[in-house]
């Protein structure tokens, strides 16, 4: 059941992120044409900014769930089967212990216990953290910057699912009995 919502949530990030670089595509476009009329909208180039971000973000999770990211396959390529085994669980882990840290500062960061403890009142709750996360403002847009950086929790939580899935099949696969080289 696990592998299966991860897999889905992967989908869906995939089609996420294609209809963010779509939107990225066309406010560029629609960016350039009316700066070529002579009245730039300025707020579009921030959309189009924080439109990839957030692409970004979601195909950076798909990827990793696939375990399809770059690599340099130098060292895994020589090992045989088993020590093989054991590399891609480390690597599994260690995609997993970086997603349960991204996940720990981002819990830190938007601080949402101190936040309802606060009442949702912000002013409350800058002064007494001392964090202005959901006081700034983007520069163009006019909406909250939390809003915008919501990507990076949703993140962690993505990748801190696939990473437990993958870190799971790594082990599943490591007690298989190991395949022969063809010949």
């Amino acid at each position: 059941m696990l592998s299966r919502l991860s897999q889905g949530l992967a989908r869906l990030e995939e089609i996420a992120a294609a209809a963010l670089a779509a939107s990225v595509t066309l406010l560029i476009l629609i960016n350039i044409a009316f700066r070529a009329a002579g009245s730039p909208l300025y707020w579009i180039s921030e959309l189009a900014i924080y439109a990839m971000i957030w692409m970004t973000f979601l195909i950076a999770s798909a990827v990793l769930k696939r375990r399809q990211g770059i690599a340099v396959t130098l060292l895994s390529d020589a090992l045989p089967g088993r020590p093989r085994r054991w590399l891609s669980l480390f690597v599994d882990l260690t995609v997993l212990t970086f997603a349960l840290l991204m996940l720990w500062l981002c819990w830190r960061w938007y601080q949402p216990l101190a936040l309802w403890r606060a009442g949702f009142d912000i002013q409350a709750f800058q002064g007494q953290t001392f964090n202005f996360i959901y006081a700034e403002n983007t520069s163009t847009l006019g909406i909250r910057k939390f809003w915008v950086w919501l990507i990076m929790p949703l993140f962690a939580v993505s990748l801190t699912l696939h990473g437990v899935t993958n870190l799971w099949q790594a082990l599943r696969e490591l007690g298989a009995p190991a395949e022969e080289p063809s010949p």
